[in-house]
């Protein structure tokens, strides 16, 4: 996954990308959220492969696991 994913403030204002690209993992995501699949996905933007696709949830995951949240429960 880190060889695929990269974070730099020079493109897209840090947020997390596909290496070599300024496809933002949030769009991939958010593709997938939408309902889209990873064959609507690649149409969409030709130049990804699977793997991106893959490493993009990996990393999302990964972002899961490290955060802690606290649920409130209503009153």
């Amino acid at each position: 996954m880190q060889n695929r994913i990269e974070v730099n403030p020079d493109v897209c204002h840090g947020k997390p990308v596909i290496r070599g690209t300024r496809i933002m993992i949030r769009n991939i995501l958010g593709s997938l959220a939408g309902g889209e699949t990873i064959h609507d996905i690649m149409n969409n933007y030709p130049e990804l492969t699977i793997e991106d696709i893959q490493a993009a949830v990996a990393y999302a995951i990964e972002l899961v696991d490290d955060t802690k949240l606290s649920m409130k429960t209503p009153a």
